[in-house]
């Protein structure tokens, strides 16, 4: 595989899709992590990964009958299992010619479609694009946990602008949460309370 390349896509549509990863690739992906599909004519599809998701097979269902498990065994088994990591995804935008969109895609990428763990520069240069409109992408979601999928992404998110000289992201992204979610206090109670164990909201945020 590529550097960064962490998969690739085994069904989408329009709002989302998921892709098949190797154990030997978890190391890059992680809840709320953003990730690139690339696409020709100059596209590109931008996601967040809101599950994994780790299905047993025949072997395993031996195996966890067994007695003893030798860590030989183990380390086989994870590395060279015949049914992939799943991690599924939600898509917030993408790019085309160099101009980034907070909208879905036009069309969804194709099965086998390289999907990639995106640097810290490329975050950087989605999240500070527009005015936050990828949020909404994330809070209608009805199959995952919103508010730990967005902290998660946040802490991330700020950790990368923070390398670019840019402390301030997270203050303004959780501040157009609160904005968003003015009128839906139990979803904003239940961000907030993700940002607040993440350790991103800081003292200074008005949270009325």
């Amino acid at each position: 595989m590529n550097k960064d390349q962490i998969g690739y896509l085994l069904r989408a549509n329009t709002s989302g899709g998921v892709a098949g990863c190797r154990v030997a690739e978890l190391d890059l992906p992680q809840l709320g992590g953003m990730i690139r599909i690339p696409q020709s004519n100059g596209y590109q599809i931008y996601g967040l990964l809101y599950d994994m998701h780790i299905d047993d097979d025949g072997l395993v269902r031996q195996l966890v009958t067994a007695e003893k498990i030798s860590d030989e065994v183990i380390i086989d088994n994870r590395l060279h299992r015949s049914v992939p990591v799943e991690l599924s995804m939600c898509f917030v935008g993408f790019q085309h010619n160099g101009k980034f969109f907070h909208l879905l895609p036009p069309r969804p990428p194709l099965t086998l479609d390289e999907v990639y763990f995106c640097s810290a520069e490329e975050i950087c240069a989605f999240t500070r694009s527009g005015h936050f409109g990828y949020f909404r992408h994330i809070l209608r979601g009805i199959d995952f946990p919103v508010a730990e999928v967005l902290a998660s992404h946040i802490r991330q998110a700020s950790a990368a602008h923070q390398q670019y000289g840019n402390a301030a992201w997270s203050f303004a992204a959780t501040q157009e949460l609160i904005t968003l979610l003015r009128d839906d206090y139990p979803t904003l109670m239940n961000v907030l309370g993700a940002l607040t164990d993440a350790d991103i909201i800081p003292s200074e945020v008005d949270h009325d």
